[in-house]
Formats: C-alpha cells, sequence, structure tokens
C-alpha cells in the first residue's frame, strides 16, 4: 500500500475508529460524532440542499443521505423507493401511479416540488442529483455517510457512485482519510464498493450475529445497527474484529432523536450517532 495511503487511513482511525488505548481503557473514548440523517431533516426537507445547508448552519459537519437512479440512469438523492411522499408526482404525473423513482426520467424528477410536503418556506425545493448535492457539501466543508439504498433495483449502482464521486473530488487522499464512508443494507453492495475501491471506509446497516462479524470485517470498516439493536456486549463484540484497513470496527448507530436514548448509546461507546435532531444529541451527549 502506498505511504500517503497508509497515512490517510491512520487518520481516519484516529477520528473515529477506536484503538487498543481506547478498549483498554473506556473512559478516554472520544465522544461520538453527531450525524445529522438525511441532512437537519427536523428542520428542513430531508435530502435536500436546504437540509444540508441547515445541518452546516447548526454546526454540524457530518451528514447522511440516500442515493437511487433514475430511468435514464442518473444518480439522485432520495429515500424512498417512490417519490410520492416527499414530492407533489401524484399533482404533476397523476396517471403514473405507484411513481416509483426508477420510473422517471431526472428530468421528470427535477420538476417535481420536493419541498411543501415539508413546510410551505421550502416550496420549490428540489430533489438533488448526486452531482449537485457533493458540490453543496464541498462547498459547507461537510463529511458525507452515503447509503446505497435499494441496490437490487439498480445494478452497476456502485461504481456509479464511486464515478461520480471520483469526478467530484471526493476519492482523493484528503476525503477518504476523513470525510466519506459509504454504507448499505446490502452486504453484497457493500462488498461490490470495497472490492471496486478498497480505500474507501465502507458500512454495513444492521446488526450481524456475533458469530458472523469476522467475516464483514474483511470488507466493511464499520457496522451500523439501529439503536434499539444494540447494547454494550455488542459494540464490544463489534470493536474486537479488526476491519480491511488494521483497525477496530467502528460502529455508527440510528436513529436516535433523545436525549435519553443518545446518553445510552454513548455510554456503549458508539463512534456515530445518526439523528433527525442533531442538536439535541449534542446537547446531551455534553452531559455524557
Amino acid at each position: 500500500m502506498h505511504a500517503r495511503a497508509v497515512a490517510a487511513l491512520a487518520a481516519v482511525a484516529a477520528l473515529f475508529l477506536p484503538g487498543s488505548e481506547v478498549r483498554a481503557a473506556e473512559a478516554h473514548r472520544p465522544q461520538p460524532v453527531v450525524v445529522a440523517h438525511r441532512g437537519a431533516s427536523a428542520h428542513a426537507p430531508e435530502n435536500t440542499l436546504p437540509a444540508i445547508d441547515k445541518a452546516a448552519a447548526l454546526g454540524f459537519s457530518w451528514v447522511e443521505n440516500d442515493v437511487q437512479r433514475t430511468r435514464d440512469g442518473k444518480l439522485v438523492v432520495i429515500h424512498d423507493a417512490t417519490l410520492k411522499r416527499t414530492t407533489n408526482v401524484e399533482q404533476v404525473f397523476p396517471g403514473r401511479a405507484p411513481w416509483k423513482v426508477k420510473d422517471f426520467t431526472a428530468a421528470e424528477i427535477a420538476r417535481l416540488d420536493a419541498g411543501s410536503w415539508f413546510s410551505p418556506k421550502f416550496a420549490g425545493t428540489r430533489v438533488p442529483t448526486l452531482d449537485q448535492y457533493m458540490r453543496r457539501l464541498e462547498r459547507n466543508h461537510e463529511k458525507l455517510l452515503l447509503e446505497i439504498k435499494n441496490p437490487k433495483l439498480y445494478p452497476g449502482i456502485e461504481a456509479q457512485i464511486l464515478k461520480v464521486l471520483a469526478n467530484d473530488g471526493w476519492l482523493d487522499h484528503r476525503h477518504l482519510a476523513s470525510r466519506l464512508i459509504v454504507q448499505s443494507f446490502s452486504t453484497n453492495s457493500v462488498r461490490t464498493v470495497h472490492a471496486l475501491k478498497p480505500a474507501v471506509r465502507t458500512a454495513f446497516l444492521g446488526r450481524p450475529d456475533t458469530a458472523d462479524l469476522h467475516r464483514y470485517a474483511a470488507f466493511v470498516d464499520l457496522i451500523n445497527p439501529s439503536y434499539r439493536t444494540l447494547s454494550a456486549d455488542y459494540a464490544a463484540a463489534v470493536r474486537a474484529h479488526r476491519g480491511p484497513h488494521g483497525v477496530p470496527l467502528g460502529i455508527f448507530t440510528w436513529t436516535v432523536d433523545n436525549a435519553a436514548n443518545a446518553r445510552t448509546v454513548a455510554g456503549f461507546g458508539v463512534d456515530g450517532i445518526l439523528t433527525n435532531k442533531p442538536e439535541v444529541v449534542r446537547r446531551a451527549l455534553k452531559t455524557v
């Protein structure tokens, strides 16, 4: 491995992943990073540019998003497999139920209002393309936990996402060291990302059995379970394994929106907390 790549990975470990010294002295573990889930989604429409702008304005550098693909092969940032919940697609295209993302072109999706459902003040907000989203993150000096959503619907999406990230300058040493993690609920999707670009940090969304963690450690750097499934024992089991970059596996947990749960998972030693209410979690962590 090139010396610069090794240095980058060492920086990642220092910033986010627990080392042997921390395992020996839990009291010295850094507080978890707070990740604005779909942007500051309690303040602005999820997965939109205003949501990541608001996260930055609130002082949160990490955001999470969801990426899917249009009918004509463009990558867009949206959570649901359909456009119904977060756009006015029913009004604009009334005869095209069930309004799946994969059945619409990027130009058609660009016509939709993705803000009015949240608040009238966000009327006219659009579903961003991944390229638009990455450029705004760069302008805001933010960091990204990118989720590949529904990869079975979009064969080859992993390579396509990596191409956009490369074109936007997000696969250089600086970004890989501390600003990007790619995750999915799909084991195959995460494994594919690791195979295509081993330097990218990857995460599996879910809670594999403890006995299977060693298999995941071959291609993921983090195990990211729901906070409802997390325990101190499970967190310790995760950290006992070293990932593909030679450092202990990390843990980001989701989706924590109240102070009590934030303090609980912080006590388990997680490395990151995904939340719709980042300011609530930030205040809670000050009392841990």
